[in-house]
This record gives C-alpha cells, structure tokens and sequence, in this order.
C-alpha cells in the first residue's frame, strides 16, 4: 500500500536511457516540490496574518534574512552529502551508499545541533543587527527561537529527501513536501486559535509538521529502499569518508549562505531608498522567484544525474546530460526572460493593483534589466550542479563568492549614483561575473570527461 501510495519505482538507475529524458522526466517532480516550499512560508504567513495581526505578521515577516542564511547553510550542506551517495550508487556499491547516508546523518546532526546552540543564543543579537522594529522585536525573537532550537528536524527531513534523489527519485520527496505542507495548513490554525499559543504557535505547529514528515520519510525508506536502510555498523566511518563528505556539504552551504549573506546586505541598501522601492523591490522579487523555480528544478536534476553517472564511469553521458539540461533550462531562461520585459508591469500589478504607479515602474524596470540577463543565470545553475554532481566544489565556491560581492559592491556604488535604477543593474552584473569561471573551468572539465571516456 505504501508503495502505491508514493511510486512503483522508489529509485532510479540514470545511467542507462536518454540523458534529456531522463532529466526532463525527474525535474517535474522537482519543480511540484520546490512550489510546494514556497507555499510552506505562505501559508504561515496567511495563517498568522489573518488570525493574529499586522504586527505578528511583520515579526515573521522580518526574520526571513535570518532564516533564509540558515535554510541556505542546511540545503547547501545536505545536498552535497547527498553526492556522494549518488556516486556510489552510480558505481554499484550498495554498502557505499549505506555508509554514506549514515556519514550524511551523522553530520546532518552535528550541524543542526551547532546551529541550534548557536542560533537560539544570539537570536535577538541578529535581530538587533538586522535593525528589528522595536514593537515586534519580542515576538520576532520569540518566534525565531522555538525555529532555530528545532531547526534539526528541517534538516534530517531535507537529508532524507536528498538521500532519495541522490537515487534518482524525485517524486517521493515532492510527496513528502505536500504532506509537511498539509500538516502545517492543519496544525496552525489549531495551536493558534484553539491552543491559544499565539506567535508561538505557529513556530510550534510547523516544527510538529515536521516531525511528523520526518516519520513518513523514515517509514518509507524503511519500506521501499533497502539500500537506504543504514544499520549500526555503517556509522563504524572508513579513514576518510566524513571528511569527503565535509568537504562536498560545507562549500555548497557556504555558497547558498554566502548567496544569503549578499541578499541580506543588499536588503539593508535597498531599504534606504524608502517604502516604495522597498515595495517595488520585494515584489518583484516574488515575481522572479516564481520564474527561478524551473531553474532551480533543472540544475537538481543536473546534479543527481551527473553524480549518478560519474560514479559509474559513464563520462559520456554526464557530456551528453549537461549539453540536455542547459539546452533546455536556457531554452525556458529565454521564455522568462522575454516574458518579465514584456509583462513585468502586469505581473507587479498582480501584487500590489494597478493604483501604485512609482511602485510598478521600479518594479518593472527591475525585472526588465534581470530579463535580458536570465540567459545567464541559467548557465550558473546548470553548470554548477554539474560541478557538484562531479564533487567538485571549489570553482562553484568561488563563482558564488564573485556573484555576491559583485551584486554588493555595484549595488553600493550605482545606487549612490543613480539610486534605485543604478541597483537594477546589480544582478546582471553578478551574473556576468558569476559565470566567468563557471564557463572556463567547466570547457577544462568536459575536455577532461571527454578524454576519459575515450580512454586517454
């Protein structure tokens, strides 16, 4: 029944078949996924706003930076412990897969466990820090708290998830989604209203949403992947196997954080301008959100696919699936693009009605500028998985590193010389730079596969 309920199949071999796919077929699951998290913080702002108040809203609205620098450390980093486990997949080595899904744990639960201690300790510092309002800075620290000492079930859920795509399975995780979804629809308005918990409440009620998921995930591992079922004597690490993992976790959650960190800053800047550029800025922002997803979707599937295949040698097909999936995420960047410069005022009007003139002009001329860019982003997401998939982390380090200082500093200087307007042209910027060592390391990568495929 159980089977039934997710998928016939609970994983999937990526080394036999067409590459395009293949991919195709295990991003649509993705991007059902990666819409059902961003409806994970809708709705809890629906709830709270609509039961709760302006004020509590705002007090959750406000920690977004916080706990977007912290989801970024903990996607980041359980992603790339998720790769290694593809790579043995790919290669056959069922015992290897165990051991790394027990390596991916162990660290999955020291570093929530840090993040926890740390972040529950200086919760109201980071909140003075990223200048708080007064009158909400109470609840916002309260809620933020109850988050961050139960951030370890976010983490071993999204550990779980990435362990099953790592074995080509998109569409479990999808499901599991929905259901922390549905849960957190259900719990909130019940510790809200009928509890009376108030703002904690809702913190309590989507930790709880969570925990549960994390059962579900474990019933059906348990059930379904027996490759996946860690026992006592894969926690017994080889010389070498955590830190292969540190090493692949770490620098894609230092990229996500250090991506984070940028919007943060340049938040603060934009903030200076006043409130309707703030509003322009942040809608438009939804806007663009919306059109990411499908990127973000292909460049997971990149990632998976890519591991999966070098782990079994299969030099070629990695070639072959990175030349799909650009093909068809620049093929969909271009639709988007042109889409946000012809209907970028229809779009922000969505928002916010058609009254709000200087606020549609801002937010239009944003997503203008960004729409004659998108090509490249989709280079970057693509190309980075690939690199990652390949356990290669450095030049995506480095690449994310470029990306957010140069987002910071042209941010800083043109908007000092034309204001807003100059700011627009700040991710573009990014971007440009972002793919500059993308695109020389990546034709030295292929080279490479492509000569070891030939057997030189």
């Amino acid at each position: 029944m159980t089977k039934n309920l997710f998928e016939s199949t609970s994983t999937q071999n990526m080394t036999q078949g067409s590459p395009t796919k293949l991919i195709f077929k295990f991003t649509l699951p993705l991007l059902l996924g990666n819409i059902f998290m961003q409806l994970y913080s809708f709705v809890d702002m629906v709830i709270v706003g609509r039961f709760l108040g302006v004020h509590a809203l705002a007090a959750i609205g406000c920690t977004g930076p916080l706990t977007f620098l912290i989801f970024g450390l903990i996607f980041g980093a359980t992603s790339g412990f998720s790769i290694y486990t593809g790579q043995k997949f790919g290669e056959g080595d069922h015992t290897g897969v165990r051991k790394s899904a027990a390596a991916g744990m162990y660290l999955t639960l020291i570093c929530s466990t840090v993040i926890a201690v740390v972040g529950t300790s200086f919760a109201r510092f980071m909140l003075e820090v990223i200048q708080t309002p007064e009158e909400i800075l109470d609840d916002a620290v309260a809620y933020v708290s109850i988050f961050l000492a139960g951030i370890m079930l976010f983490a071993m859920l999204e550990m779980q998830t990435n362990l099953i795509r790592a074995l080509g399975n998109s569409r479990v995780p999808t499901i599991l989604s929905a259901v922390g979804l549905g849960l957190n629809i259900i719990l909130d308005p019940i510790a809200i209203i009928y509890l009376d918990l108030g703002i904690k409440g809702a913190a309590y009620a989507t930790l709880l949403s969570q925990f549960l998921a994390n059962i579900v995930a474990w019933i059906y591992i348990r059930k379904n992947i027996p490759i996946l079922r860690v026992r006592r004597e894969d926690f017994k690490f080889e010389k070498g196997i955590l830190w292969r993992h540190f090493n692949l976790g770490f620098p894609m959650g230092f990229q996500e954080s250090t991506i984070a960190i940028g919007a943060v800053v340049l938040q603060i800047i934009v903030n200076g301008f006043g409130a309707d550029v703030v509003a322009a800025y942040s809608t438009a922002q939804e806007v663009e959100m919306i059109f990411g997803l499908p990127l973000m979707s292909f460049s997971a599937a990149m990632a998976a696919f890519s591991a999966q295949n070098y782990g079994a040698k299969e030099f070629a097909r990695v070639i072959s699936g990175f030349k799909s999936c650009l093909a068809m995420t620049v093929g969909f960047s271009i639709v988007a693009g042109i889409s946000q410069i012809l209907f970028g005022s229809e779009l922000i009007e969505i928002f916010i009605g058609a009254d709000q003139k200087q606020v549609l002009e801002y937010g239009s001329f944003y997503l203008k500028i960004n729409g004659f860019a998108y090509w490249i982003l989709a280079i970057i997401f693509v190309t980075k998985e690939m690199f990652q998939g390949l356990g290669l982390t450095f030049v995506p380090t480095i690449s994310s590193a470029i990306e957010t200082a140069l987002r910071v500093i042209s941010a800083f200087i043109l908007g000092k010389m034309f204001g807003f307007f100059g700011i627009c042209f700040s991710d573009a910027i990014a971007w440009f730079g972002a793919v500059i060592p993308l695109a020389i390391a990546g034709s030295i990568v292929l080279k490479k596969l492509r000569s070891d495929s030939m057997g030189g």
